[in-house]
């Protein structure tokens, strides 16, 4: 009785004895009231335990998936730089080929003004 009152906030001074009965009552409502907190805290503490179990794997897929991507941005700035390279090499490839064929006429043009002139072929016979 005295910790009933001392936990509602009365003060406890004097208290009258309680007859058996009326005891073993308040006594069965605290023993009953401290399992249902007992249970209620367990719950609690499982819920909370529960909790971060699951908050941590899903931190732990983030961060395998966080550098999963990291990797792939890798991979892809390599293939980006690569692409770049070749884009700036297909330019002079490029005027490479054009230079060649500019030779080539070139050549062309040179080895017809170095050959003598065509024999003229039978004359035309008219009819």
């Amino acid at each position: 009785m005295r910790t009933k009152m001392h936990i509602m906030g009365f003060s406890a001074t004097a208290v009258k004895p309680l007859n058996e009965g009326a005891a073993a009552e308040l006594g069965a409502e605290l023993l009953g009231e401290g399992i249902i907190f007992m249970t209620a805290c367990s719950c609690l503490m499982l819920e909370y335990w529960r909790h971060q179990l699951q908050h941590r794997r899903k931190e732990k897929e983030r961060r395998v998936a966080r550098e999963e991507l990291r990797g792939e941005v890798g991979h892809l700035g390599l293939a980006l730089e690569e692409l770049q390279a070749q884009v700036h090499a297909a330019p002079t490839q490029l005027a490479l080929e054009e230079l060649r064929a500019q030779l080539r006429e070139v050549r062309a043009v040179l080895c017809l003004q170095d050959l003598p002139p065509a024999s003229p072929a039978e004359p035309e016979s008219e009819e």
